[in-house]
């Protein structure tokens, strides 16, 4: 009876044995579901978080009204759901123009919202792909290299989390809090919503990776299960290229060094990247078919007029801006000092660089615990350096550097864990890790905030919807307007195509004139004007027709050139002629220093008309009599009450702010020339408050203040 027993004991153990055997894998497996479900609430609560304190931030800092640059032209045509300049950004204008359609506030704020609602999303998705990161770190070989004490620790799930949630909170309130992502959070712009899509890339990509390095060290073996989070990615890819291309393309090289560290050199002979490759390419294609759609509605701005093949792929390539393209040691010099300097404030003083202490740390200890983390953030700021240092652009230049800011708020995630795990490794209790671990986040979101809050708060920000106004207030009912001055033409289609004011007004930018769909937006704007002046404008739209099917012609055959410069000269000599009979005709500063391709206009105008300065535009008289006008009654809010600040190389500094003063003094010197002191004085302290360093209105106020004494 005993043997019996003792024999059925070995068999129900050995039987148990194979049971728990068989079981384990559905355990461990078990183990891991739970573990994941785990990190998954931990990363979205971190990136719910962000996304709650920066659409708040967003929100209160957002500008009221239309801003300059760019703003006035995009919110036109996503209204109007029509085509931006190149390369037209099909995905943004149809995103933006459903924000349009809210009934909150007026169409600007409308689609400002939108691209504050697109940054708190890239903040937040941020904060996932830091998180994601952070969850891979234990599975990947170098993790099994650290010592005994440290791995207990790290296996306490409060240090567990903390390694999670502070590097992701740090990185993705840091990003929010960066100046470059803010500063487009709070106006019409298309590039929050392209930092969205890189990031939204980056967040699938790396959680394609940490899926199959989790699995292939449990199982052992390749793991293809996961690649719905590839083709999600390159579904995402695909429809990012129709926001801002150039910049989403860069970031190409970075997603495939995480493709090459996670299955090698044999995915990119697979199917696997043939079907990638044709999702994105679909995606591409669908979003672009805008183009052409929207071009055959003949909306109010039809840039370029895409319909045919040849001209989308022109519109898509950006052709017009090839010119600014230069690889000459000296521009790229130039603008490497350039970006330094805007990389020194992006996320604080540059007296106070922690941010960036935090990022070099971070990326030493990348390379040490994750090189695959390592490479593909040097490969996002190489790629993107490379083209952008030989590319010479002006106002947005920052945006363009956007993916190395990313870069570098991921790499300062890496430092703030690389400091938790100092404190870890010197035996601190866990309340002094978390200390350390919220000092951390705390320093270097406080450091970004206290920074970027001045320059990026537009809660008060009016100075282009002044500007406007200043303008219109001058300008006679049906004058001309001629200018070259993008800060004036952009707002200028704001305010006549959204808020209908002063349609009267026949706004011309000269440099569109070199573009043949200008004129379809003038034969619907001042049908008048066109028809006073068709012979003129139909030769002119003829030739420069043939140089836009064929510049190359032009550029080889010095007859061409003169051809098409002399019918735009006539064209342009022609309208001004023709508009001064009905009505009065102003022009811009700008217009009197053009470079050598407005010149001749503005030679032209000097030696027949008189320029007599009124409010922020001089009219031209056909005599040289004394022309009086009102005083001016120019609204400044922003340009020097403090309301608003800007750095010394914003376009408010370097455009906007030099025709308020220059016109002031145009003004106080006009009237000075015809006795008129008292009245003269008044424009030079006008001048003299925007501006107190400006000499020459002290001078003429100087003068003017003798000559009273002393008449």
């Amino acid at each position: 009876m005993a043997h019996r027993t003792a024999a059925e004991k070995r068999f129900r153990n050995k039987r148990e044995s194979r049971i728990d055997s068989a079981q384990a894998p559905k355990l461990h497996w078990q183990m891991n579901s739970e573990r994941a479900i785990s990190f998954s609430r931990v990363e979205f609560a971190c990136a719910g978080a962000v996304f709650l304190i920066a659409l708040l931030l967003y929100s209160w800092t957002l500008a009221p009204t239309v801003t300059l640059t760019d703003s006035g032209e995009l919110i036109v045509v996503a209204h109007g759901l029509g085509v931006a300049h190149p390369p037209g950004f099909p995905l943004w204008v149809i995103l933006a123009h459903l924000a349009s359609l809210v009934p909150l506030g007026n169409v600007a704020v409308r689609i400002n919202f939108s691209s504050a609602l697109f940054a708190a999303l890239a903040s937040a998705i941020l904060t996932l792909v830091v998180a994601e990161l952070m969850i891979t770190t234990p599975y990947l070989p170098t993790w099994k290299k650290r010592s005994a004490q440290q791995k207990k620790k790290a296996e306490d799930s409060r240090i567990g989390q903390l390694l999670i949630c502070a590097p992701a909170l740090g990185a993705g309130l840091l990003m929010a809090f960066s100046r470059t992502l803010w500063s487009y959070a709070t106006i019409a712009e298309v590039y929050t919503l392209n930092t969205l899509l890189i990031l939204v890339v980056l967040f699938l990509m790396l959680r394609w990776r940490r899926c199959i390095v989790a699995d292939r060290r449990d199982a052992g073996q390749a793991i293809t299960t996961h690649d719905g989070w590839l083709y999600a990615a390159a579904l995402t890819f695909g429809l990012a290229l129709g926001v801002h291309h150039v910049t989403v393309g860069l970031v190409l090289p970075a997603v495939a060094a995480i493709v090459y560290r996670t299955e090698g050199l044999r995915f990119f002979a697979s199917r696997r990247l043939v079907y990638a490759a044709l999702i994105s390419v679909g995606a591409l294609v669908a979003v672009y078919a805008y183009l052409p759609f929207a071009a055959s509605r003949s909306p109010v701005i039809n840039w370029g007029n895409p319909r045919s093949v040849q001209e989308i792929w022109w519109h898509i390539t950006g052709r017009q801006y090839r010119v600014f393209l230069s690889f000459t040691p000296k521009m790229m010099g130039a603008q490497f000092f350039e970006f330094c300097k805007m990389a020194s404030r992006e996320f604080g003083p540059a007296w106070l660089p922690l941010p960036l202490v935090f990022a070099f740390a971070g990326i030493g200890s990348a390379f040490k615990r994750d090189r695959t983390t390592f490479w593909f953030l040097l490969f996002i700021v190489i790629a993107n350096l490379a083209y952008d240092l030989s590319y010479q652009i002006a106002e947005d230049k920052d945006a363009y550097y956007l993916p190395v800011f990313i870069s570098i708020a991921i790499a300062a995630g890496f430092g703030i864990r690389w400091l938790i795990q100092l404190a870890v490794s010197k035996s601190m209790s866990v309340t002094r890790s978390y200390l350390v671990a919220a000092t951390a986040i705390l320093l270097t979101s406080a450091t970004a905030f206290a920074a970027n809050w001045p320059v990026n708060n537009r809660r008060d920000y009016f100075i282009a919807y002044d500007y406007v106004e200043n303008l219109f207030s001058t300008i006679e009912p049906n004058g001309l307007l001629l200018t070259q001055d993008w800060q004036v033409a952009s707002p200028m289609f704001y305010a006549q195509e959204i808020e209908q004011r002063r349609r009267d007004v026949k706004v011309v930018d000269v440099n569109l004139l070199r573009r043949s769909w200008y004129f379809d937006y003038l034969r619907h704007a001042f049908p008048g004007m066109i028809e006073r002046s068709r012979e003129k404008i139909d030769a002119f739209v003829e030739i420069l027709k043939e140089w836009e099917r064929d510049p190359g012609a032009f550029a080889r055959d010095q007859l061409l050139t003169q051809r098409i410069t002399a019918a735009f000269f006539e064209m342009l000599r022609s309208i001004v002629t023709n508009e001064n009979r009905v009505a009065p005709v102003y022009i811009t500063r700008d217009l009197l220093f053009a470079e050598r391709t407005n010149a001749e206009l503005g030679r032209w105008i000097n030696q027949n008309y008189q320029l007599v300065p009124q409010g922020l535009v001089f009219n031209l008289a056909s005599d040289q009599t004394f022309h009086d006008s009102p005083d001016p009654h120019l609204q400044t809010r922003g340009l020097a009450d403090g309301t608003v600040r800007f750095e010394k190389d914003d376009v408010i500094n370097l455009k906007v702010l030099p025709v308020y003063t220059s016109m002031l003094i145009n003004r106080g010197s006009y009237l000075a020339l015809f006795n008129q002191h008292e009245r003269g004085i008044v424009a030079f302290r006008e001048a003299l408050a925007l501006d107190p360093s400006l000499a020459a209105a002290r001078e003429g106020l100087a003068e003017s203040a003798a000559k009273l004494r002393k008449p």
